[in-house]
């Protein structure tokens, strides 16, 4: 082995890792938004957690966080909270860094 392919094995590695990270950190979001827009509906307990599953869900449906903005803000505003675009998308960048910190406590 040269050096040249322990370093490409090594960038490999850590862009594997840095994608899985990414994953995590957007699918935890996810999850918090979901109990966050569980708990503005009221919701209980066991519906606030199937709530945040069909939110994690929601995301896979297309590329980036339209998906799952459509979904809350329809969500919200048919459970009679007013809400729009801008909110959800306020509260998903705070999920996202308490997201990424939890994970990074984690390890």
């Amino acid at each position: 082995m040269t050096t040249f392919d322990d370093r490409e094995r090594a960038f490999e590695t850590k862009f594997a890792r840095d994608e899985e990270m990414a994953f995590r950190v957007v699918a935890r979001r996810n999850r918090l938004l979901g109990q966050w827009a569980a708990e503005l509906m009221k919701l209980t307990p066991e519906e606030a957690d199937a709530y945040a599953k069909t939110v994690v869900h929601a995301d896979l449906e297309e590329a980036g966080d339209a998906d799952v903005v459509r979904k809350l803000v329809g969500d919200l505003t048919a459970a009679g909270v007013e809400m729009n675009e801008a909110e959800v998308r306020k509260a998903l960048d705070a999920q996202t860094i308490e997201a990424r910190r939890q994970l990074m406590e984690a390890q």
